[in-house]
């Protein structure tokens, strides 16, 4: 098993029981007790565990982003139902963003077998890579400083040209959701691109796998009552889905 596919299984299992034992990785995994030791050291190193006695935990409040790849592969299914439930906001011919996270990437895949004429901003050369071939759509790259992790372009330029349209509706995925921290995210750089997406567009949609809910990430995005949506998965717990509908939030899951 590569390391990758390691660190994939590893990180669903702290998010749904917010611990893991090394003594149980060893066993699963079938490794010794250094790689589960590296295995943790560099997971640490990103920011979304701490390594105590035994083992590991999930931090809350995770100051560094998630490495792409590791996001990429993290709970591909339900970010395939998100996109699936996301599509359903689109009509033909809209103009719609799509910011470089992993659940927007799935949007995408999606968009070329279900809609014939659409104009799309992203600054997601992922995005642009996979619809690149649709003769009728407009895709509209925002041009910026690239970013070769996550294969994004990022910076001021990319804000001025999201100023340049109008955009029917935005998908923005973030890392975490909170009813008193509202939407967060883990990137500097990424925050007042995300925040322009939401200025410029005419109706809002937030993307987070239920996993992300309770998460506060370092930096703020928006209140959840600047944005019309949140479109979750069917794994978010009923009590969880109802605390937000209490307050007013739209939750589809």
């Amino acid at each position: 098993m590569l390391a990758e596919e390691r660190y994939k299984i590893i990180l669903e299992l702290l998010e749904k029981n917010n611990s893991v034992k090394s003594s149980y990785l060893i066993e699963l995994f079938g490794v010794s007790v250094e790689t589960v030791r590296r295995d943790l050291e560099h997971m640490e190193s990103k920011g979304f565990l701490h390594r105590v006695h035994g083992g590991a935990m999930l931090d809350e409040i995770n100051p560094k982003p998630v490495d792409f790849k590791i996001r990429e592969k993290s709970h591909n299914e339900e970010k395939v139902k998100i996109a699936e439930n996301a599509i359903k906001y689109i009509s033909e011919e809209s103009v719609i963003a799509l910011d470089n996270g992993t659940t927007t990437l799935e949007i995408a895949k999606l968009l070329k077998y279900n809609f014939k004429k659409l104009t799309i901003l992203t600054n997601s050369i992922l995005v642009v890579e996979e619809l690149i071939d649709r003769n009728n759509y407009t895709i509209i790259l925002l041009g910026g400083i690239v970013n070769s992790k996550d294969k994004s372009l990022k910076g001021e330029l990319v804000e001025n040209y999201i100023n340049l349209f109008h955009i029917d509706i935005s998908f923005i995925s973030v890392s975490g959701i909170s009813l008193k921290e509202g939407a967060t995210e883990f990137e500097l750089e990424t925050i007042p691109i995300q925040k322009k997406l939401i200025e410029r567009s005419g109706k809002k949609i937030l993307l987070a796998d239920s996993s992300k809910f309770g998460v506060v990430s370092l930096l703020k995005v928006c209140d959840l009552n600047d944005v019309d949506t949140i479109i979750t998965d069917s794994n978010l717990k009923d009590s969880i889905y109802a605390r937000y509908k209490e307050k007013g939030i739209n939750v589809i899951k």
